[in-house]
């Protein structure tokens, strides 16, 4: 298993950006898929999107597609998530996770090996 941290979340006016990072420990992140999540109080933990070992084909949820794109560096085992034109409704606290030999269109919780401990994202109307 990797060991994943997130950073990069914060306090967002709506239509700003952010930038979430996800740093993973390990030699072997290049063999793990990543899939990024969140989850607001009350309510179930959510695919966003997520993105092969070698960074192609990243699958989105139909709620951010077009605003969010996920992007890898296996040189400096990290994963991005950059956000753009944020809504109120993107607030919640964001998730990296990592599966071995995953594919992008794992879209479940149950098909991830490891998880970061979150960073809060708020967007302000």
């Amino acid at each position: 298993q990797v060991q994943l941290v997130e950073s990069g979340g914060g306090l967002v006016q709506a239509g700003g950006s952010l930038r979430l990072s996800c740093a993973a420990s390990g030699r072997t992140f290049s063999s793990y898929a990543m899939g990024w999540f969140r989850q607001s109080p009350g309510k179930e933990r959510e695919f966003v999107g997520a993105i092969t070992y070698s960074g192609g084909s990243p699958y989105y949820a139909d709620s951010v597609k077009g605003r969010f794109t996920i992007s890898r560096d296996n040189a400096k085992n990290t994963v991005y998530l950059q956000m753009n034109s944020l809504k109120p409704e993107d607030t919640a606290v964001y998730y990296c996770a990592a599966a071995r030999w995953g594919s992008s269109f794992q879209t479940n919780t149950y098909e991830y090996d490891s998880w970061g401990q979150g960073t809060q994202v708020t967007v302000s109307s």
